[in-house]
């Protein structure tokens, strides 16, 4: 147990992989506008990680066991495409607002290197690799993505009514913002273990 409460405060705080290792940047920067989209992203972000890590743990096990790891990223990216299929079937079926909200950026999570980060981060950068291991860390590392995006969300929404000079208004304020984020969030790594 204490083990899953590491893997959980590493991959939501201290190597969070939008904040600390700069992966996923393109829907956390696309997405952010609103906090209500930004939470139909996180949401579905932490299923696809989730999932992932599960899937390609045991496609994993099936590639050591054959000699072919060197399949891994391919194979990887292909197990998340179809898996982002299947969540953009779910998501068109059950919310179409949110699948209009979210627009080319719920394809894009087919591409986030976060998603394919996490789980080649199961199989290679975990002490003690197992599923449920493989799992939590998904799943945190989701939520660490979520907490992310949410926060940069809130801060563009408050930024539509602050007085901010022309230079800045737009995405450069945001990359402000984001970097401002990504220092506050370099507190954890004291954390590091």
């Amino acid at each position: 147990m204490p083990y899953i409460l590491l893997i959980v405060i590493n991959a939501v705080f201290v190597n969070n992989f939008v904040l600390s290792r700069f992966l996923g940047i393109c829907p956390f920067l696309g997405v952010s506008k609103r906090t209500e989209t930004a939470l139909g992203m996180g949401i579905a972000v932490i299923f696809v990680m989730g999932v992932a890590s599960v899937i390609t743990y045991a496609i994993d096990l099936a590639l050591v066991a054959a000699g072919l790891e060197y399949l891994r990223t391919i194979v990887f990216i292909l197990v998340i495409a179809a898996l982002i299929q299947l969540v953009e079937i779910f998501v068109k079926r059950f919310s179409p607002s949110l699948y209009s909200a979210l627009g080319v950026y719920l394809p894009l999570i087919t591409t986030n290197c976060a998603v394919l980060g996490v789980a080649i981060m199961n199989v290679t950068e975990l002490s003690e690799v197992n599923v449920l291991y493989a799992f939590v860390n998904g799943v945190a590392s989701g939520i660490g993505f979520t907490i992310a995006i949410l926060i940069l969300a809130g801060i563009r929404e408050r930024m539509e009514t602050a007085d901010i000079p022309a230079a800045f208004k737009g995405f450069p304020i945001t990359l402000l913002a984001a970097s401002i984020i990504a220092m506050s969030f370099a507190a954890f790594s004291a954390l590091s273990f």
